[in-house]
C-alpha cells in the first residue's frame, strides 16, 4: 500500500495543477514526482525502483522542439493583451529583412521582447512575453551555428511602434516556418 505524508501530497498536488497558460517549453515534472514518491514513502521495493530508473530515462529523451506555431499562439495572446493598454515605446524592428539574415534579425526581435518584458509591470503580459522569448529561443536554437554577413546589427534598425513591431516580428516567425 502507498503511504504518502501531507508534504508529498502537497507538492505533487502543486505539480499536476494545471497552470493560467499551456507552456509547452516546460520540461515533464514526471522525475520530480518519482522521486518525492520515492522518497517519501513506502515505496522502496524493487518494483518503485524499476518506476523510478523509467522515470528517469523517460526524461532524458529528446523533448518535442517548441515550434514557431507555438510562438504565434503567444505572439496572439500578447497581441490581446495589450489591447486594452498603451505602449508608446518604440523598439528596434527588422522591417525587411532578408531570407539570409532572419536568424540575427530574430535575436534582435527578442532583445526588444526582454525590454518589453522588463517595462511592463501586468504579469499576464510578462508571463506571455517570458513563454515566447523562450519558445523563440527554443525554435532558433536548431539555427545556432549558422553564421550571417551583411546583416544590420540591433541599434541600425529603425524604431517603431509595438503595432509595426509586433507585425514585422510575425513576418520573421512566417520566415521560419516555410523554410522549415
Amino acid at each position: 500500500m502507498l503511504v504518502m505524508s501531507q508534504d508529498a501530497k502537497r507538492s505533487m498536488l502543486a505539480y499536476s495543477q494545471p497552470t493560467r497558460s499551456h507552456k509547452p517549453y516546460l520540461r515533464s515534472t514526471s522525475i520530480q514526482c518519482y522521486l518525492c514518491l520515492l522518497l517519501n514513502s513506502h515505496f522502496l521495493t524493487e518494483a518503485g525502483i524499476h518506476v523510478f530508473i523509467l522515470g528517469c530515462i523517460s526524461v532524458g529523451l529528446p523533448k518535442t522542439e517548441a515550434n514557431w506555431h507555438h510562438v504565434i499562439r503567444d505572439l496572439e495572446i500578447f497581441q490581446n493583451l495589450i489591447q486594452s493598454i498603451h505602449i508608446d515605446a518604440t523598439l528596434y524592428t527588422e522591417s525587411d529583412a532578408h531570407p539570409n539574415c532572419k536568424v540575427t534579425a530574430m535575436k534582435c526581435f527578442l532583445l526588444e521582447f526582454h525590454v518589453i518584458f522588463q517595462e511592463l509591470n501586468n504579469n499576464d503580459i510578462r508571463e506571455t512575453v517570458e513563454n515566447l522569448i523562450i519558445l523563440a529561443n527554443s525554435s532558433l536554437s536548431s539555427n545556432e551555428n549558422i553564421t550571417e554577413s551583411g546583416c544590420k546589427e540591433c541599434e541600425e534598425l529603425e524604431e517603431k511602434n509595438v503595432k509595426e513591431f509586433l507585425r514585422s516580428f510575425l513576418h520573421i516567425v512566417q520566415m521560419f516556418i516555410n523554410t522549415s
